[in-house]
């Protein structure tokens, strides 16, 4: 764990660094290795021994560094105290669990530093991978300390999009055909990190999603050139009393409003 002195000295984003690296080093002793799992959500949802450990980690380096910050996880119980704060941490501490417990990579720690609404500093890592992402409100996008930056295919290329084929429902019959649907990520978070670094044009995100899986891969994809929105084109606003969200869209700022124009027209039809 890190030193909560010398936590209490460094920034945000280095903060969160050191916090996800800790965590995401604990879940990694839990991979492949059938932690003990539980379901919530009315067995839905499975949560395990690992995401409770990553978690645990992260409350104490987090918490102990800035008292005066609310905080938001997947695995802590919701206090409604954090909607008096300004800043809050918003947190998961395995975002895939599914494809953590079923031996996938493709899983990541998720931690946020949100002020007035909106992610200022955000960390996303895949131990299993060994990839690590960060970004701040006034910096560039890093994957492994390297700039990142949104694909630039546009017109009638073909477009990678992370999405189940439902979601493409009533889109122009021409824009389909362009439409490229990759094998599922079960991580919500790293399927929008591949949006950020260019491996996919865009993702289409089913409601229900939540201010956890969202807030660090939000500010990751917006300071590589992308943008997360609704339906009808506005940023998301995390630390509200409700933290679920409808359908979202995420993409690069350029083929962004002609994925909105194809998903309105899915809805008017």
């Amino acid at each position: 764990m890190i030193d909560s002195q010398k936590a209490g000295r460094l920034s945000d984003v280095d903060l969160l660094v050191g916090a996800a690296l800790e965590a995401g080093k604990i879940a990694l002793g839990f991979f492949r290795q059938s932690p003990e799992v539980w379901w919530k959500n009315n067995g839905q949802s499975p949560v395990s021994a690992a995401d409770f450990a990553a978690n645990e980690s992260l409350a104490a380096t987090l918490r102990s560094a800035r008292p005066d910050y609310g905080w938001l996880s997947e695995e802590t119980d919701d206090d409604a105290a954090r909607l008096k704060h300004a800043t809050v941490f918003v947190v998961d501490p395995i975002d895939g669990t599914r494809g953590f417990l079923s031996g996938l990579d493709l899983w990541c720690v998720s931690v946020a530093v949100v002020t007035d609404g909106r992610p200022v500093a955000g960390v996303l890592y895949a131990p299993a991978l060994d990839e690590l992402f960060v970004a701040t409100a006034d910096g560039p996008a890093l994957k492994n300390g390297e700039p990142i930056h949104v694909s630039e295919r546009i017109g009638d290329e073909v477009h990678r999009l992370a999405t189940g084929e439902d979601m493409l429902k009533g889109v122009d019959p021409d824009f389909r055909k362009t439409v490229e649907r990759v094998k599922h990520v079960p991580s919500l978070a790293y399927r929008l990190a591949m949006v950020a670094d260019g491996r996919l044009e865009g993702t289409i995100v089913k409601r229900n999603s939540h201010d956890w899986d969202l807030a660090a891969a939000d500010l990751i994809l917006q300071r590589a050139g992308g943008a997360l929105v609704d339906l009808s084109g506005n940023v998301l606003r995390y630390n509200r009393a409700e933290v679920s969200h409808d359908e979202l869209c995420g993409a690069s700022a350029s083929q962004l409003p002609e994925f909105l124009r194809q998903l309105s027209h899915r809805r008017d039809g």
